[in-house]
């Protein structure tokens, strides 16, 4: 079995290690050892923007935002929905996550942070989302291994009942916020049913055809 090679290593704001290593044309960005994100299994992160974008294909102007560069599927995914004239903004908390997307060599996203519908902004997700009202007709939130946070403690507000209303009051009227989650939470569902989401829960496949199932937590404004 080939060992993963270490390409980078960098301290998120909450003082976590993140780390990037590569296995062949395997990609994989771990939180204190523990793996976030991974080129091996990101269908379910693809569904994500599909999910929250793909209704919106024959709509004009639309205007999304996805919690989270990572290794660029759901941006990929929701640029394949979405209309020649939507923008797709992408907040992003740590600025190496965005070089190493940006680098041709390392076969990621930079096809598609060159495309003129995307615009990334290095923010914490949870800060952008509490300075816009009415903005965006799709959230996608994929910060996290689940409902609670990993990447940046700073990421908790996503998940409280403040930061759900704070999402709601981003949303355009009828917009969707969608929360990516390695498992079920039923728990933060009731919550965001409390705060005024009609709520529905998808479970896709970790790969296509085959793997066990992740969640995608939606709550409709």
């Amino acid at each position: 079995m080939k060992k993963w090679d270490l390409l980078a290593e960098v301290t998120t704001p909450d003082g976590s290690q993140m780390t990037f290593h590569t296995n062949g044309d395997d990609k994989v960005i771990r939180v204190n050892g523990r793996e976030l994100m991974s080129t091996r299994h990101h269908f379910s992160e693809e569904q994500l923007a599909v999910t929250a974008c793909a209704p919106l294909k024959t709509n004009k102007n639309m205007r999304v935002l996805i919690g989270g560069l990572g290794l660029g599927f759901t941006l990929r995914a929701a640029l394949a929905e979405l209309g020649k004239d939507a923008e797709v903004i992408v907040a992003e908390l740590m600025p190496e996550v965005l070089t190493w997307n940006l680098d041709p060599k390392l076969e990621l996203a930079h096809e598609c942070l060159a495309d003129k519908r995307t615009k990334v902004i290095i923010t914490d997700v949870a800060k952008l989302i509490a300075k816009e009202q009415n903005g965006f007709n799709a959230i996608m939130l994929d910060t996290d291994n689940g409902t609670t946070a990993m990447s940046s403690g700073d990421n908790n507000a996503l998940y409280s009942a403040k930061g759900l209303q704070q999402v709601k009051a981003a949303l355009r009227p009828g917009g969707k916020v969608i929360y990516w989650s390695a498992g079920n939470d039923p728990i933060f569902a009731k919550l965001m049913g409390r705060c005024g989401f009609k709520v529905t829960i998808e479970r896709p496949r970790i790969h296509e055809n085959s793997g066990g199932r992740h969640f995608l937590l939606i709550g409709q404004k």
